[in-house]
C-alpha cells in the first residue's frame, strides 16, 4: 500500500535541484518522442546522433560481432529486448560448478560479480570514499605535524587526499546532529518505499493497457476495473497534479522519484560519515584481502543480483536487439554486452574497478563502457596499470563525465585518464558529457527556465570533457517485466558512444582503439550557438567547454572511418593478469 508521498519530494522535485535536472516540455507540438536521440537534425529537427543515415551507409556490407564489456550495477538478464545480445561464455558449461574454462571465475557466463559473496549473497549499498580515505589515513596523518617535502611520492598523494576528506568530513560532523540523521534515515526509508510501490503500479498499468507510456490526459481518461488497478491510476494521477506535471508522462514521475531515492540515500551518507567510521558493506560480504590485488578471484556471477536497473538501461542503449518490434533499438547491430558488475549503491571500490577492466580484456572485450565515477581514488595505481594493460591489448574504454555540474579540468574526477606516475594520458580512453536537444525546457541553478544543448547536470572541461552526447530523457530497457523508460545522465551519454564506438568497430574491424578515438572525436558536430555552462547562468562555445567542441554524430564519424586504413596491429599476447 502507497503511503503519502512526503512534501520535501515534491518540493525538491519540483524546482529541480536533483542531482540530474529535471526539464519541462510544456509546448505539446514540441513534444520529444522516446528514441530522440538516434534522429538526426536535418531530417527530425533534432540534435540526434544520426543513426539511421549510419545505417544507409553500410548497407550491404558485412559485419563482424563486437564484445562490448559493461562495468556496472547489473543487468536483467531475462529482459526480452537483451536476452539476445547478451555474451555468453563460450568455455563455461552453465551451472556445473566448475571453472571451466580456467580463467578462475566459476560459472561465469554472463560476466562476474566483484561485489558477491561466495554464499550467494550481494553488496548493494555502500559507503562514500572520501569517508573512506578519511578513515582509512586518520591514525597516520590526524594531528601530526606534516612536512610533504619528506613524504614519498605515493605519500604525498595520499595526504592530498586526506586532507580533503578531513575537510569534507569536518562539514559532514557539522551539519549531521543525531536528531538530523534519524530525520534523514526516516525520509530515506520512507520515501524509498513510495517510489518501490509507485513503480509496482505504473507496471500494473503499463501490463494493463499493453502501453510504455502514458500522459496525464491519457492516465485520466482510464477507467479500469480491476482494483490494483483502479488504485494505481489513483496514485500515478494524484502525483501527476501534486507535483504539477500534467505536461509530462509517467516515465518523468520514475525518473524523478528515483533521483530523489538516490539523492536521500547520499544526504544519509553524508550525514553519518561525520560522526563514525564508515561500515564495512563490502568486505563483510566480499571477504576478500582488499590489499592486494593479486587476491582476485573473490565474487560470484550474479550479475543480475539486487541493483541492475542502471547497468539495464545503459546495456540497452548499446545494442538491445534491433528490429524485433520490442521496446527500442540499440546503436549497434552486431554486438554482445559482457556485464561486470563492480558498481555499488555509493562508490565503487578501485579494486574492482582495475580487476574488472582486466576481467574484460582477458575475455575478449573490445570496448568496455564505465558509468560511475567519484572524487578520490586511493589506489589509482591499480586503475592506472589496469587501463594502460586495456591499451596494450587495442581495447577503447568510454567513461562518464559525471553529473555535478563541474569543470573536471580543475576538480578531477576518478577514474581518468591521466596516469598517476608518468602525468600522460591514455590514448584509448573518451571522456563523456552530456547533451539535449535544445527544444527541452530546463531550470537553472538561480531557478530560471532556460534552454540549451548541454545538460544542465553534466561535468564539463575543455580539456578533459571530450565529446558531447545525448544524456538527457534516454529512452531504453529497464529491469523486471520486459518494461522499458527514461533516464538521463552522462551514465546515458557513455553507452551512447560506446554503442557508437561498437557499430563503428563491427563494419570496420581493422580500426585501432586510438583509430576509434580519433574518428568519433574529428567527426563531433560543431556548434556555433552559445550553450549554457552546466550548474551556471553563464554561456560559451561548445569548444570552451570541451576538447572537440562538437556533438558525436554516427553517420559522420562511419564516413570518416571508412577513408582510414586499420592499424588494429596484431597485440601482444600477454598473459591474464
Amino acid at each position: 500500500m502507497i503511503r503519502i508521498v512526503s512534501k520535501v519530494f515534491l518540493l525538491v522535485f519540483c524546482s529541480g535541484l536533483l542531482t540530474t535536472a529535471l526539464f519541462a516540455q510544456k509546448d505539446k507540438k514540441e513534444e520529444i518522442p522516446n528514441g530522440w536521440y538516434l534522429k538526426d537534425k536535418q531530417k527530425d529537427g533534432l540534435d540526434g546522433i544520426s543513426l539511421d543515415k549510419a545505417y544507409d551507409f553500410v548497407k550491404g556490407k558485412k559485419s563482424k560481432t563486437i564484445l562490448v564489456a559493461v562495468i556496472d550495477s547489473g543487468v536483467d538478464t531475462t529482459h526480452e529486448d537483451l536476452k539476445d545480445v547478451l555474451w555468453h561464455n563460450p568455455g563455461e558449461i552453465p551451472g556445473n560448478g566448475k571453472d571451466d574454462d580456467g580463467n578462475g571465475y566459476i560459472d561465469d557466463v554472463y560476466g562476474w560479480n566483484f561485489l558477491g559473496g561466495k554464499d550467494g549473497s550481494n553488496v548493494k549499498e555502500d559507503s562514500y570514499e572520501a569517508h573512506r580515505v578519511y578513515y582509512q589515513f586518520k591514525d597516520k596523518y590526524d594531528g601530526k605535524d606534516i612536512d610533504e617535502k619528506k613524504l614519498s611520492k605515493d605519500e604525498q598523494y595520499e595526504y592530498g587526499l586526506w586532507v580533503k576528506a578531513k575537510a569534507e568530513m569536518e562539514e559532514a560532523k557539522n551539519n549531521g546532529s543525531g536528531d538530523n540523521i534519524e530525520t534523514l534515515k526516516k525520509n530515506y526509508t520512507d520515501t524509498k518505499q513510495n517510489y518501490l510501490d509507485v513503480v509496482e503500479f505504473d507496471s500494473l498499468l503499463r501490463k494493463a493497457y499493453n502501453k510504455d507510456m502514458f500522459s496525464y490526459e491519457e492516465l485520466k481518461e482510464l477507467n479500469p476495473e480491476e482494483k490494483r488497478v483502479k488504485q494505481a491510476k489513483a496514485v500515478l494521477v494524484y502525483l501527476m497534479e501534486a507535483n504539477d506535471m500534467k505536461d509530462k508522462s509517467d516515465q518523468d514521475i520514475l525518473q524523478g522519484f528515483g533521483d530523489y531515492v538516490e539523492y536521500l540515500a547520499g544526504e544519509v551518507r553524508k550525514a553519518e560519515a561525520g560522526t563514525h567510521a564508515p561500515e564495512d558493506y563490502r568486505g563483510e560480504i566480499v571477504k576478500d584481502n582488499y590489499n592486494d590485488l593479486s587476491d582476485r578471484y573473490y565474487g560470484n556471477n550474479d550479475v543480475m543480483a539486487n541493483t541492475p536497473f542502471h547497468g539495464t538501461h545503459v546495456s540497452g542503449i548499446i545494442g538491445a536487439s534491433r528490429n524485433n518490434k520490442k521496446g527500442m533499438d540499440g546503436i549497434a547491430d552486431n554486438v554482445k554486452i559482457m556485464m561486470i558488475r563492480a558498481v555499488p549503491d555509493g562508490d565503487e571500490h578501485d579494486k574492482d574497478i582495475a580487476l574488472a577492466i582486466r576481467y574484460a580484456v582477458d575475455n575478449g572485450a573490445e570496448i568496455i563502457n564505465m558509468s560511475f565515477g567519484k572524487y578520490y581514488s586511493p589506489e589509482k595505481k591499480w586503475v592506472d596499470e589496469a587501463v594502460q594493460y586495456a591499451a596494450k591489448k587495442g581495447v577503447l574504454l568510454v567513461h562518464a563525465a559525471g553529473n555535478e555540474s563541474r569543470n573536471v579540468d580543475s576538480i578531477p574526477s576518478f577514474p581518468n585518464a591521466y596516469f598517476l606516475e608518468s602525468g600522460k594520458k591514455a590514448t584509448n580512453w573518451i571522456n563523456v558529457g552530456a547533451s539535449g536537444d535544445p527544444k527541452m525546457e530546463q531550470t537553472g541553478p538561480d531557478g530560471e527556465k532556460y534552454h540549451s544543448i548541454t545538460a544542465g547536470f553534466s561535468n564539463y572541461g575543455k580539456k578533459d570533457v571530450d565529446i558531447f552526447a545525448p544524456g538527457m530523457k534516454i529512452y531504453s530497457t529497464i529491469p523486471g517485466g520486459n518494461t522499458y523508460g527514461t533516464a538521463q545522465g552522462t551514465s546515458m551519454a557513455s553507452p551512447v558512444v560506446a554503442g557508437i564506438a561498437a557499430f563503428i568497430l563491427s563494419y570496420y574491424p581493422d580500426l585501432s582503439a586510438e583509430q576509434l578515438k580519433y574518428v568519433i572525436e574529428a567527426s563531433a558536430t560543431p556548434t556555433d550557438e552559445l550553450v549554457r555552462i552546466p550548474g551556471t547562468t553563464e554561456e560559451a562555445k561548445l569548444s570552451d567547454i570541451s576538447k572537440t567542441g562538437g556533438l558525436v554524430n554516427v553517420y559522420e564519424a562511419i564516413k570518416l572511418a571508412s577513408t582510414l586504413k586499420g592499424e588494429r596491429a596484431k597485440v601482444n599476447k600477454l598473459k591474464p593478469f
